[in-house]
């Protein structure tokens, strides 16, 4: 399965809960989830998104008339 990827760095003054509805809001409308929170020392928080890639069409035979 393909994925991509979206890295995300939340300030140390973003708390847990709008942190939790921003990425919420990202889910539901854009197809990302969570695949990866890091939480350092300073407060700061790293976020990686990913979602499936879209499949490549196959292409379709041309039409003949």
């Amino acid at each position: 399965m393909d994925y991509e990827y979206a890295p995300l760095r939340l300030p140390s003054n973003v708390d847990r809960l709008t942190a939790a509805a921003q990425l919420a809001i990202q889910a539901e409308f854009s197809g990302w989830e969570l695949a990866k929170v890091q939480l350092f020392a300073d407060g700061t928080r790293k976020v990686m998104l990913r979602r499936r890639l879209a499949p490549t069409p196959t292409p379709q035979p041309g039409l003949s008339y």
